[in-house]
């Protein structure tokens, strides 16, 4: 009897990292008995047995918010100049600092993407995902990718009577500013225009804008004030850079948006809008 095993192979793989992967890629055995019966025939048995192992998922790093400390205080109203912070009543607009602000603020954030779906099943699993990645992705945009400046603009509840509060507990909307520059050729962002195929950022006064996103308020404050205030913020952060132009792009089917938009003086792009059909968007501009 004759039997003969093959072992899986280990290959030796270098990563983008330069260090080395040692994976297992396959594995197989083989079997052959070889036996002779009465009449002198040859008889032959063969077994085999594959085994293919699945690669390796990547796992990609991501800053947990279990450290993070929600019975922390905010910081003291005294700590930010008046040039870095809008006060309006009982709230006070400005950008974040904390991680619990950036956390909070993403929180906001999902409980407004979900706010039309309460009773969905695992909506709460589902908002504590949408919380945690938009959270990273705040982190990662604020310390400045691709060239851009990006600021998350918080509106807290101030101190009252020099009681500070939590900030789990102040953090009562938010919403983000960046600034962009136009392509070469453009007029408004993402107009299509032909340009070469390798065209460069035009990085002058003129092309530099300001793009405002995600803006939410939490629904127990709502009609405060705290929604325009805070875009008035954003603007005139936005002017004391030399910004000239301030965009937001708006769904077609929400009309207060639209109202609170055009109430503070952004107009309609009408030419990027009929561009925008099928995304069912406006593109609304303010001219400082």
């Amino acid at each position: 009897m004759l039997t003969i095993a093959l072992h899986r192979p280990c290959l030796s793989i270098l990563s983008q990292n330069g260090t080395r992967d040692y994976r297992h890629l396959h594995r197989v055995s083989a079997s052959w008995t070889m036996a002779m019966d009465s009449n002198s025939s040859t008889r032959k048995k063969e077994e085999f047995s594959i085994e293919i192992q699945a690669p390796s998922v990547p796992q990609f790093r991501t800053e947990r918010p279990s450290n993070l400390q929600f019975d922390q205080l905010q910081p003291s109203d005294e700590e930010f100049n008046e040039g870095s912070r809008a006060e309006f009543g009982p709230f006070m607009a400005r950008a974040a600092v904390l991680d619990e602000e950036y956390w909070t603020a993403a929180w906001l954030r999902a409980e407004s993407h979900w706010e039309g779906r309460p009773n969905e099943r695992y909506a709460e699993n589902y908002k504590r995902k949408f919380a945690e990645q938009e959270f990273n992705a705040l982190k990662r945009r604020c310390r400045g990718q691709n060239d851009q400046k990006y600021t998350c603009i918080v509106a807290v509840k101030k101190e009252e009577r020099g009681v500070k509060q939590t900030v789990l507990k102040s953090v009562v909307g938010t919403l983000d500013l960046s600034i962009r520059y136009l392509l070469n050729g453009e007029t408004f962002p993402g107009e299509q225009v032909k340009a070469p195929l390798f065209c460069s950022i035009n990085r002058t006064r003129s092309s530099k804008y300001g793009y405002v996103a995600n803006l939410c308020v939490a629904k127990s404050v709502r009609r405060q004030g705290i929604a325009s205030n805070m875009l008035h913020f954003a603007v005139e952060s936005a002017k004391s850079i030399g910004v000239e132009q301030v965009f937001v792009h708006v769904h077609r089917n929400n009309g207060p948006a639209q109202e609170l938009y055009q109430k503070m003086g952004f107009e309609m792009v009408e030419v990027a809008s009929s561009q925008l059909l099928q995304e069912q968007t406006y593109l609304l501009c303010f001219r400082t």
